[in-house]
Order: C-alpha cells, then structure tokens, then sequence
C-alpha cells in the first residue's frame, strides 16, 4: 500500500513539476482577479441600512416597475427582483450586502475552466509516456500496470480537486479584499423554479459547485481513456473539449429522439431534478441519470484499463 501511495505521489509531483500546471493556476488567479476588479468598479452593490432599507427597496420596486413601462421586454428581468425585493418586505428580512461569499457564488462558471485544465493534465499523463519513451522505464519496475494506471488516474483526480479548492478560496479571498466579508454563512433569496426562497448562500456554493464535479469527473475520465486509446494528448484535449462545448447541442439536436436520453450530456447536469426545475426529456428521474452516469463510467475506465493494461510497449 505504501509503495501505492508513493507511487500516486510521484505523479502528483509529475504534474506540478511542469510549467504548464503553473500557467493554469495564474491564469485562473488572473480571471479571478480580473472579475474582481471590475466587481468594486462597476459593481451597483447596495448597502443596507437598518432603519432605512424598508425604504430603500420600495424605491427599487418603484424603479423596476417605471423600468418596464417605458421598456416592456424587460418585464420577466424586472419582475424577478421586484418578487425578490417583496420577499424581504414581507418576511421582514433585512438583505444582506454583496460580500466574499457570493462572489464565491458567482464565479462557479470558473468551474468549466477547472474542467478544461483537468481535460489537458487527463489527456497528457498517459500519451506523455509514450511519446517521451519514458513508457518502458515506468512498466519495468515491479508494479503491475493496474496500479501504474491508477495511480495516475488519482493524480488527475488530485489535480482537479486542488484546482477546484483553489477557485473556491481564492475567490472568497479577493472578493473579501475587494468587496468585503460578509459573514461566516450569510443568506440571501434567490429565484428558484417554484418561485423564490431564502436560502444560505455557503449551501447554494456546495450544491452548485458539487454538480458542477460531476461533469469535470465525466471529461476527466473521457480524457484520460481517449489518451490511453490513440496515445496522442493533442487528440484526447481536442476531442474531449470539443464534446464539452458541443455536448448540450448535441442532445438538442436529437431531443425528438427517445435515445436521446441515454447521451451522456443529458445526465451531466444534475440540478434538472433539483429546485422545482425540470427534467430535459420526458421519463428521466435522478435514479435514471446516476445510473447512466456509473454504467458510462464503467465503459470509459474498462477501455481504458483494456488499452493500458494488454498494449506492446516492445516498439516505443
């Protein structure tokens, strides 16, 4: 076991030592940083007063409703904040100021970037192998080549996890520096599909932050078994992007279709089921996509398991 745990490690170190891994992480600090900025520039963020804020939001109900005389198309947008503003009035709920966390919030569309990065580290860590020759210098060691796949497939998992952490806390440190700390767990209402709810914005982060695991798990191991297929990172990071991007356009393209349900990118999103929202296609419940999920999970990881385990490496 020990020997294991070295050997998943080694590949950790593997990873991190590249340059590569470390442009990943300034870019994301970057963006992070970036969004940051231009929340404490341009954000309209209101301040709250005690004894004023019943005021304040009959004042913003009063601009919405002015708003969408003058432009009806923005009805639906403006109904939504003016449903939002009479749920504070009427529970007698002070809102709470833009702060760390839901700049936290906010920036789980950072999630897909993680994701792309995983797809690369996913698409490399075998194919590498094969194309620097160091293949054979790894399998002659006295290690059976399930465990030196393992192995490497952790440290994919690894990487993930540890970029995931990082947009997670490094968002709350620069929204906390730039807009400010708002609490251990604050709350605040959002529009959910059955109307609105005051919900804790830390379990709106988990929820929305943890469906988001499920699609980088999925690309992840795609990566990983396309790079033990062809040997070639260029076309497992091609590839796998491309059906990233283009997933949710392919099942619309064949929504008409009953099968459709059984496309992987139909069952990706978790949240359908959750929050009053609607599932894509008729007949799918959360039972039937985890199921999907575990039996396309099981196909990626036997191919690739097959391709590792019964390759020659007497040519490379």
């Amino acid at each position: 076991m020990t020997n294991f745990l070295n050997l998943i490690q080694n590949e950790v170190i593997k990873i991190y030592r590249l340059k590569s891994t470390w442009a990943m992480y300034v870019i994301l600090a970057l963006i992070i940083i970036g969004v940051g900025l231009l929340a404490k520039t341009y954000g309209d963020f209101m301040t709250y007063e005690e004894d004023t804020w019943r005021e304040t939001l009959e004042t913003e109900n009063a601009e919405y409703m002015k708003d969408t005389e003058e432009f009806p198309d923005m009805e639906s947008f403006n109904s939504t904040f003016i449903e939002i503003n009479n749920y504070y009035l009427e529970h007698d709920i002070m809102p709470e100021s833009y702060g760390a966390w839901q700049f936290v919030m906010e920036n789980e569309m950072l999630l897909s970037l993680v994701s792309l990065f995983t797809i690369i580290v996913a698409a490399g860590i075998l194919a590498n192998e094969f194309r620097w020759g160091t293949i054979k210098l790894l399998l002659i060691r006295p290690i059976s080549r399930t465990k030196i796949l393992i192995s490497k497939y952790s440290a994919v998992l690894i990487f993930s996890f540890i970029t995931f952490l990082f947009v997670l806390l490094f968002s709350w440190i620069i929204g906390g520096i730039f807009i400010g700390f708002d609490g251990m767990n604050p709350h605040i209402v959002l529009e959910k599909g059955d109307g609105v709810e005051y919900v804790p914005v830390i379990g709106e982060i988990i929820t929305d932050y943890g469906f988001s695991l499920v699609n980088l798990l999925m690309m992840a191991t795609f990566a990983f078994m396309i790079s033990s297929i062809f040997r070639n990172s260029a076309l497992a990071i091609g590839l796998a992007i491309f059906l990233m991007l283009a997933g949710n356009q392919i099942v619309f393209f064949f929504i008409e279709r009953d099968w459709a349900k059984y496309i992987l990118f139909a069952n990706t999103n978790l949240s359908q089921y959750f929050n009053g929202n609607t599932p894509m296609m008729e007949g799918m419940t959360l039972g039937f996509s985890v199921t999907v999920l575990v039996v396309y999970y099981i196909i990626f990881a036997a191919i690739t398991w097959i391709f590792f385990a019964k390759r020659d490496v007497a040519g490379h």
